[in-house]
């Protein structure tokens, strides 16, 4: 290892870092606009997150705040937006109800470790992985457990505490639909027609949902008679008018050996929520984020945000698009955006006790609503049949079981029918003269293939899914050759599984006196027989650079004379010099009629039979 490697092993360097370089005081007043306008969007969102999770509503604040300023001031986008999202609301919410507040900070802790670990090992590049089924199923389903948490608040139904299993949820939820309310109703379709139907030309200076919640909050003041409907200060006394003190949850390891599989899920939904992020950014401003700076933001974020009473964070895509729209130029612009719902808290902390839960439960339908991916449903028919069965699989698990469940077997899925497609490229076929496609030096063209020889011809990556193919290809064929040679110019790569097929066929048939010649193998294959010691076994002579010097070393372990030396090509190297010729000898007589002298000034007559021009 180089020095310099040794040095750049860890890199930390927020994109702030260089983003005030050249800062001048025209971006200083873009981001501030920016970073004002994507505050108050934040701040229904971050509260409605919060309730929805199971938490109080100022646990989303803390988060925005907290969360918001780290990811924007030591990440690795310009202008992504951070705080709390609608991905963590399943898993945060089963979480808290199966082990309560304290584990709910020590399971985000948790997460943000594996985050900043993932992060400086430089893991960044590897979410891109993840199969577009995988993500795209598990959000669907999200997006539908959102919907469902959010019945009991936009009817106003009496229901004391609702399950967090899917079937036991709505089984509760439709034997208690007879106890909605009238005004909880109208209060809540009235809030989520108004951010549906809100111009989009308007949205810019003044986004729906905040109409939505002043228009709802003034109304619920106004009408205290005719919209008796439960707010943020009937069920939760309130929001704090100040930041709490940090806190270090109690630590039990029987707790933390339990929270290990949720935290890595929080990790991988935070990883996968945040880099999406960050590419549509970077499509929207032309620019490139740095993956692994801003999975270490995200893992102080979440490390961060627990201590100050904050839930699990990560990129939010709606946001740093209002943040863009809005002028956002630096990531001056997330850490105002967080400053502003810190003054809003410490300002008009005591006014947000008149929110009306309808309003923010609106607010959470239509993030539902825009987060599925409704239209892959349509194209679930045109996909090939193992990409819709992980789709459905993963949709089908995060809705009816648990999310974390839907993200590993979704992987699994997707890891197997991947393993699936690279073993269908893989072909082992046997090759004679009648079948050579290849060149000169490795084509079978012209050569003799000696009685008892048989050649196999490898294709693709010699992977654990394929192996099987080498001992099918040579049963098929019925017999057993004394020399197999297996051209190996086609296998890029071997694994572990490739090389014991390659170990088991070679002690077969040593045992019985036959032997193996590998043709052309290719440099990781190479290396990995040699590491492993088989080619010591199977005999460094018994590896050739060619087809050609294959052949001849077969005929040396059958003890057979030398092939006589011929070219294959010379026949065609003789028509090419006949060509060559005779273009040569028609050049010369073309020349001498041009360069031929003329007679008072004309050139000389034209041959016998010929027409003048």
């Amino acid at each position: 290892m180089t020095t310099d490697s040794k040095e750049n092993w860890f890199s930390f360097r927020p994109k702030l870092a260089d983003a005030l370089k050249g800062y001048t005081r025209q971006d200083l007043t873009a981001d501030l606009i920016a970073g004002v306008t994507v505050g108050i969007v934040a701040l229904p969102l971050a509260m409605a997150f919060a309730i929805a999770s199971g938490v109080k509503p100022e646990a989303g604040i803390f988060t925005a705040v907290i969360a918001g300023f780290l990811i924007s001031a030591l990440g690795g986008s310009r202008v992504a937006i951070g705080g709390p999202t609608g991905a963590f609301i399943v898993i945060l919410y089963g979480i808290y109800a199966k082990y309560g507040a304290e584990n709910l900070a020590i399971c985000t802790i948790m997460a943000g470790i594996i985050l900043f670990v993932m992060g400086a090992a430089r893991l960044g590049t590897m979410i891109k992985f993840i199969p577009y089924p995988v993500t795209m199923g598990f959000t669907s389903g999200i997006a539908v457990l959102i919907f469902t948490t959010q019945i009991k608040d936009f009817f106003g139904l009496s229901v004391d505490k609702v399950p967090s299993e899917f079937f036991e949820k709505m089984k509760v939820l439709a034997e208690h639909g007879g106890t909605f309310q009238w005004p909880t109703v109208v209060l809540a379709a009235a809030s989520l027609a108004i951010i549906l139907f809100w111009p989009k030309s308007w949205q810019r200076r003044v986004p729906g949902s905040i109409v939505a919640l002043v228009l709802g909050t003034v109304a619920v003041v106004l009408l205290p008679n005719l919209l008796p409907v439960e707010t943020i200060g009937s069920k939760f006394g309130g929001i704090p008018q100040t930041l709490p003190s940090p806190h270090l949850p109690a630590l039990s390891w029987e707790n933390i050996q339990h929270l290990f599989q949720p935290a890595t899920t929080i990790a991988l939904l935070a990883a996968i929520e945040s880099l999406l992020c960050c590419v549509v950014a970077d499509g929207m401003i032309d620019d490139r984020h740095d993956s692994n700076q801003e999975l270490m933001a995200q893992g102080l974020a979440n490390i961060a945000s627990p201590l100050f009473g904050g839930i699990a964070a990560t990129g939010a895509i709606a946001r740093t698009a209002t943040n863009i729209k809005c002028g956002a130029r630096s990531p001056i612009a997330g850490i105002v955006h967080a400053v502003t719902l810190l003054i809003i808290i410490l300002a008009a902390a005591p006014l947000a006790k008149f929110i009306p839960l309808a309003t923010l439960s609106a607010v959470l339908v239509n993030v539902a609503l825009n987060m599925g991916e409704w239209h892959n449903f349509g194209r679930v028919p045109k996909w090939p049949r193992s990409d819709a069965a992980v789709f459905l699989t993963a949709f089908s698990l995060t809705v009816i079981v648990d999310l974390t469940i839907a993200v590993e077997i979704g992987m699994v899925l997707a890891a197997v029918l991947f393993i699936k497609r690279v073993s269908e490229t893989t072909q082992i076929t046997a090759v004679d003269e009648g079948s050579e496609t290849e060149g000169a030096h490795h084509s079978l063209v012209g050569k003799e293939i000696p009685r008892g020889v048989m050649i196999y011809r490898i294709f693709g990556s010699f992977f654990f899914g394929a192996a099987d193919k080498l001992e099918t290809a040579l049963k098929r064929n019925g017999q057993e050759p004394d020399v197999l040679i297996l051209r190996m110019r086609k296998v890029l790569a071997i694994d572990a599984t490739g090389l014991n097929a390659l170990e088991d066929l070679h002690e077969r048939l040593h045992a019985r006196g036959k032997h193996i010649v590998l043709s052309g193998p290719h440099t990781q294959p190479l290396f990995m027989m040699d590491k492993a010691g088989f080619l010591d076994r199977l005999g460094k002579a018994n590896v050739c650079a060619n087809i050609e010097l294959a052949l001849a070393r077969a005929r040396e372990i059958l003890g057979l004379p030398p092939e006589p030396s011929r070219d294959p090509l010379a026949e065609e190297r003789q028509r090419i010099e006949t060509a060559r010729q005779e273009l040569t000898g028609a050049l010369e007589r073309v020349s001498n009629v041009l360069t031929a002298p003329t007679t008072n000034g004309n050139r000389p007559p034209p041959a016998t039979g010929a027409k003048p021009n």
